[in-house]
């Protein structure tokens, strides 16, 4: 069920009207059951997995507070720290990196002995998986007591916004506004639909366009020229911030409509003055869980410790203090690089994103005494810019890597861009022969200026829904019936609309 479908609407609408007339204490009961109607219907077959996450994890981390309060015994709660991670992401790994690693071995030996099995990927199982060894982590730390009711918890595990393509969500944030059971609020109710709203825009106007073009130019690169290859590439990063975040604004309307608030996952990374600041404002729960989960425990665990010790006797100066520090990022965003996919051109968009950042780190001595040399002010305007777009151009970069088919695609692409580039296929109408009008594209710039002017706008502290919300009732109406108008004209009932799934649906 696509949750830009008039199935997914009216499943929403009847969960409503079911959460809000029944009593405040069962209003949970309403959540899970339709959590768990809404993953039956992406696919039966899957809702064993998403039970073996749920019980598992309660189990253990039941076991944990129990231990915690029995400081005699000697068990090692790490064991069961390590046995919920082995069930879960033994689990994720058979379902999305077995194929992967059996053609990698198959490759190696030259033969075919362990078969390919074509496994369907449930939907959702990075983020439920990730979000409850979370929880069972926060349990191991003494951060809260473990949930008690299994039937609550598994609402927090399968909770059908969310459970969709995240946000990964925190166990203390979440679960007390599931069970709670929350008022109706006419202001949620507008606030959840404004953001609907503004999700379908980014995706029906803007990303399902820019679709047409990336998914006619990418599988067929080698017949383009860099000028193409590049026009592509810069619609794939609007198509895909709008596609993802679009997704996010989207489940995040639908759960303020019950009370809830999810974690928020984007905070503007067009306005990233860095790479390390674009990572800080993009899939913002995946980067915290990564930073929380594995950055901080790899660097302050004992041996690590003593090995930043090593490295520091050994190598004098800041090269020293940066090694240990850039292993432990590398780790990071090679976990992030494979979390997104199983192919060997996510390891190496993970190690990419590793080495911008570690040489960023190296070379910020460098950077520092070049702007007082030039007497750059941080807070000039143009200086800004000039950030912006240079860490939008390595974005770009990285982008060639996970679009690509493969790795070795990505590296043909960035050639063709950089030594057959020609503004000839871009001016002589073979970019109007790909799918899209000229009017196609004057809607996408259009639309994509648009949204960055409002989200400037954010971005100087201006709530512009505070703003529109604080004025009469009828200018509230008139902008979203306007935006659902803009939405069908520009979005549903234009020619050839063709409705792309969500990039990150299966992740």
């Amino acid at each position: 069920m696509s949750i830009i479908s008039i199935e997914f609407l009216l499943f929403v609408v009847v969960c409503l009207i079911s959460y809000y007339i029944v009593p405040k204490k069962h209003r949970w009961i309403v959540l899970l059951i339709f959590s768990y109607a809404f993953y039956s219907c992406a696919n039966l077959k899957t809702i064993p997995y998403l039970l073996i996450t749920t019980i598992s994890t309660y189990l253990i981390a039941r076991r944990l507070e129990k231990l915690g309060k029995e400081p005699n015994k000697k068990t090692n709660k790490k064991l069961y720290v390590l046995l919920a991670c082995l069930i879960n992401f033994g689990m994720l790994f058979y379902f999305k990196y077995w194929d992967f690693f059996v053609e990698t071995i198959n490759s190696v030996m030259q033969s075919e002995r362990l078969p390919i099995l074509s496994i369907i990927l449930p939907l959702g199982i990075s983020f439920y998986i990730f979000q409850s060894i979370g929880y069972v982590i926060d349990v191991y730390r003494g951060k809260y007591e473990a949930e008690k009711n299994v039937f609550k918890y598994a609402l927090f595990v399968s909770y059908f916004p969310q459970i969709i393509q995240g946000p990964i969500n925190r166990f203390k944030d979440l679960q007390k506004q599931l069970v709670t059971g929350n008022d109706f609020s006419f202001n949620n109710l507008q606030d959840g639909i404004q953001t609907i709203l503004w999700g379908l825009f980014k995706k029906l106007v803007i990303a399902d366009r820019t679709a047409v073009i990336v998914n006619t130019v990418i599988p067929n690169y080698e017949q383009y020229d860099g000028g193409i290859i590049l026009v592509t590439m810069i619609l794939y990063c609007i198509q895909l911030y709008m596609d993802f975040s679009g997704g996010i604004d989207i489940v995040s309307g639908v759960s303020k409509m019950f009370g809830v608030k999810l974690a928020q996952n984007f905070n503007r990374p067009i306005f990233a003055t860095s790479y390390a600041d674009f990572w800080r404002r993009w899939h913002m729960s995946l980067g915290a869980w990564m930073k929380d989960y594995l950055f901080y425990p790899i660097s302050l665990s004992k041996p690590f410790i003593k090995f930043g010790k090593f490295v520091r006797g050994k190598i004098k100066g800041k090269l020293g203090k940066i090694i240990p520090v850039s292993i432990a990022t590398f780790i990071v965003y090679f976990a992030i690089g494979i979390w997104h996919g199983s192919s060997f051109k996510y390891i190496a968009f993970g190690l990419w994103n590793g080495a911008i950042i570690t040489l960023a780190i190296l070379f910020e001595p460098l950077f520092i005494t070049i702007k007082e040399k030039l007497k750059i002010n941080d807070k000039n305007i143009f200086f800004k810019l000039f950030q912006m777009t240079r860490t939008s151009i390595i974005v770009l970069f990285g982008r060639y890597i996970t679009r690509a088919p493969r790795f070795m695609a990505a590296i043909f692409m960035l050639g063709i861009t950089f030594t057959k580039f020609s503004f000839d296929a871009i001016s002589n109408g073979t970019l109007l022969n790909l799918g899209l009008e000229l009017k196609d594209f004057i809607i996408i710039i259009v639309c994509t200026i648009a949204l960055l002017i409002i989200e400037g706008i954010y971005e100087k502290g201006i709530d512009l829904r505070e703003k529109i919300n604080q004025k009469n009732g009828l200018i509230q109406w008139i902008v979203m019936v306007a935006t659902l108008l803009v939405i069908l004209y520009l979005g549903v009932f234009r020619g050839n609309y063709i409705s792309s799934e969500f990039i990150y649906k299966n992740f």
